[in-house]
Order: structure tokens, then C-alpha cells, then sequence
């Protein structure tokens, strides 16, 4: 996700140690799935655009899945002015470098491999700086693991369209709205929230 009414969202989803091909099927098999209901998804799901129903078998897939949840949200309004003048990319890239340097230890050991899978978030024009932002958190988080960036189209990954549903609950969450999904779906799995810079 990017920023949203001035917060920046970060979030991990993660299936246990080996073979993820049920969860990745059970995310495809819901996607085509509601293409038979006539619901056209040309560029997969997104929380922001689907509708509620959607959104409800979204959650409902997500509950029956294995997953590990962790999200770290900056808030723009409240980062130091040197941070807010140095853009948007510098600003995602120290997001995702406190998130990675607290998950990647957590989920992993030594020796291990961790893929990184972000989705592309802004414009072709910011797309390379954003994939080198990417890479290099990527290296100062892999001390003695193989730390693996992989930046995708979010149609193309379910977990990426799984993160998206997650951090968007999370958001209204924080935001003070009523999300029936989050105590039901999100909050069992969800292992941490970071906000550095407060709510």
C-alpha cells in the first residue's frame, strides 16, 4: 500500500517455512471463483475497490489461511522535517527498512532465505528508485541471511493482494472506524504493530 490520509503502511504476510502452493491456490481459486459471479477482476482484488461482499469472502479466505501478520505505519504529518522534504521514496524506504530490520529476525534464522515480494506502488517514473530502495533495505537487513527483493505487480501475487486487505483494516482501525474484519480475521493473526511515530 501507499500512503493514505498521510500515513504510510507497511506489512508482511507470511505462510510457515515450506510449501505455500494451498494458500496461493485458495487466493486464485477465490479469484475465479468470483469472475463466475460475473465480478470482473482484471487486476485482482483490492480492499479499496472492492465491494463489501467481495470483501467479506476476501476476509473469509484469509481466516482459513496460515499467516503471520505484522504492520509498521509512519504517519507523514509527524516525521521530522528533513524526512518530510526528502519525498515520498525516501519516507517508504525508511518504512519498510523498520519493518524488515524487526521482521526479517523474527521469521528467520541464520543461514536462511527470506523473499521480499512488494508491490509496485507508484508511477514508472518512481518505479526504479523504489526498486532501489527496495534492494538496498534488502542488504542492510540480511546480515547472515539471504534477504531476496521481489517487486511485482499486485495482480500478480496473492500475497501481496493479502497485505492490501490486512494493512486497510488495520488503517480504519486506527483511524477509528468500526472493522468487524479486523477483530474477526486480522487481529487473531497479527503479530505486531509498530508506529514509531505515534497514531
Amino acid at each position: 500500500r501507499g500512503e493514505a490520509q498521510g500515513s504510510l503502511l507497511r506489512g508482511r504476510y507470511r505462510t510457515p517455512v515450506g510449501d505455500h502452493r494451498d494458500s496461493i491456490w485458495a487466493g486464485h481459486q477465490l479469484r475465479i471463483e468470483l469472475e463466475a459471479k460475473g465480478i470482473r477482476l482484471p487486476k485482482g482484488l483490492h480492499a479499496k475497490n472492492d465491494s463489501h461482499p467481495t470483501r467479506r469472502e476476501v476476509y473469509q479466505t484469509l481466516a482459513a489461511q496460515p499467516v503471520r501478520f505484522d504492520a509498521t505505519m509512519l504517519r507523514k504529518a509527524k516525521a521530522i522535517p528533513r524526512i518530510q522534504a526528502a519525498g515520498k521514496v525516501r519516507l517508504y524506504q525508511m518504512a519498510l527498512w523498520l519493518h524488515l530490520k524487526f521482521v526479517v529476525f523474527e521469521i528467520s534464522s541464520p543461514g536462511d532465505r527470506v523473499f521480499v515480494v512488494a508491490g509496485h506502488l507508484q508511477t514508472s517514473r518512481r518505479r526504479e528508485a523504489i526498486r532501489h530502495a527496495v534492494e538496498d533495505v534488502c542488504r542492510q537487513t540480511s546480515f547472515d541471511r539471504d534477504v531476496v527483493p521481489c517487486i511485482w505487480e499486485a495482480q500478480s501475487s496473492w500475497g501481496i493482494q493479502a497485505v492490501d486487505y490486512a494493512l486497510s483494516a488495520v488503517q480504519r482501525r486506527t483511524e477509528g472506524k468500526t472493522v468487524p474484519d479486523y477483530c474477526d480475521v486480522i487481529s487473531p493473526q497479527q503479530t505486531s504493530t509498530f508506529m514509531p511515530w505515534g497514531t
